[in-house]
């Protein structure tokens, strides 16, 4: 297995760790079973990358063998993120069938850390995503991992996320505060209960201190079964990101 060197300090503030220790524990009381984790969210932008990568190396520092699999085979962040300068392949090279699985499994610098990077973009991610190949791939990985954590696409405009939830576990929805609309994160949850997933929770990302009752400079993170009745439309100060919009 070769290992790749994650080059960019992570340096986290005291309540964000902790948020993420608190995170941890609660997909851990979600029962033995759940070891395969989607992150997703409605838009990108709202955190759920960096929330993904924290999780599994959280796990990691635990002492569970952990595997991040970056499946945003569209727009993937996290080598540029990690200044990653090692040639890679990835999960599209995978799916495509231009290599072995055992090929794009890369040991980190981070004891217990492992990761599958997205590869080259791919102009058909649905169909790929879609194979049985990529079933196979995540039953092979949770056979030999003890957590699997999956950073998948934003699922407002796009299917990509409904497809990878059919073979996870379990999902969890990133919401930035303040900036999506009640209606489309109902959109998100009915995509991911239509797909048979099991909602474990919500996180309530980037929440501004002076304007709420939230504690650490990116928030304390919202769980709650589904969440979203509590929270109404989030924010309710600002523009809300609607159907089709970014801003």
């Amino acid at each position: 297995m070769a290992i790749v060197r994650l080059r960019k300090e992570r340096t986290m503030e005291y309540n964000y760790e902790e948020s993420i220790k608190t995170l941890r524990t609660n997909l851990q009381f979600c029962g033995r079973n759940i070891r395969v984790i989607m992150f997703t969210s409605a838009f990108p932008n709202e955190g759920k990358s960096s929330i993904s990568f924290d999780l599994a190396h959280s796990l990691a520092q635990l002492g569970k063998k952990t595997i991040l699999v970056d499946a945003d085979i569209r727009k993937s962040v996290l080598l540029s993120r990690y200044e990653v300068e090692d040639e890679v392949v990835g999960l599209s090279q995978y799916l495509s069938d231009q290599c072995r699985l055992q090929d794009v499994i890369y040991a980190t610098d981070e004891e217990k850390l492992s990761v599958i990077f997205a590869g080259p973009y791919s102009p058909n991610p649905v169909e790929l995503l879609d194979e049985d190949l990529c079933k196979k791939m995540f039953e092979v990985l949770k056979y030999n991992f003890d957590y699997v954590v999956v950073d998948t696409p934003p699922m407002a405009n796009l299917i990509d996320g409904a497809i990878l939830a059919k073979y996870c576990d379990g999902s969890v929805i990133v919401v930035e505060s303040g900036a999506v609309s009640y209606r489309v994160e109902q959109k998100v949850k009915s995509q991911l209960e239509k797909a048979g997933s099991r909602i474990l929770g919500v996180v309530l990302n980037k929440v501004d201190l002076h304007s709420s009752k939230y504690y650490g400079r990116y928030g304390r993170y919202g769980y709650g079964k589904y969440g979203y009745g509590r929270y109404g439309r989030y924010g309710g100060n600002g523009e809300n990101k609607e159907d089709g919009g970014l801003n």
